[in-house]
């Protein structure tokens, strides 16, 4: 099993490579909205860059509302999202502690899966996909 993992971000050049790639490869858009990483400005004198992204809760609290099974905790870290069992009530969206999951412009939830795209595009190398052990 293989989880997302952030690194230094003082190596972001907020390229926005990796947000691209998600939309791109992941949900068919060239839209740099619809994809589930956000790279965003810190604010302040420096703008320093930030990564807003899913990072594998082991027990994913975001599952937990889902009472359709559209969204179901994956071994390892991360979810499971089935589009085809979820009814667009958001409760996901309310349950991330970390705030990391968006809605399109359907009412279906924008999350990470956890795939690795992102880091493959990611020049300066902030992102990359890591085993994870014992699972």
């Amino acid at each position: 099993m293989k989880l997302l993992r952030v690194g230094d971000l003082d190596r972001c050049i907020g390229c926005y490579s990796c947000m691209l790639a998600c939309a791109r490869i992941i949900f068919k858009s060239h839209s740099i909205i619809k994809t589930a990483i956000r790279v965003r400005t810190r604010g302040g004198l420096q703008s320093k860059w930030g990564v807003d992204v899913c990072r594998g809760c082991l027990d994913a609290p975001c599952t937990e509302p889902c009472t359709t099974g559209a969204l179901l905790p994956r071994p390892g870290g991360g979810i499971i999202f089935k589009k085809s069992k979820c009814t667009k009530c958001h409760a996901c969206l309310a349950a991330c502690v970390l705030h990391v999951i968006y809605a399109d412009d359907e009412g279906y939830p924008i999350l990470c899966i956890q795939c690795g795209n992102c880091a493959r595009f990611c020049p300066q190398e902030v992102l990359w996909v890591e085993e994870v052990k014992g699972v």
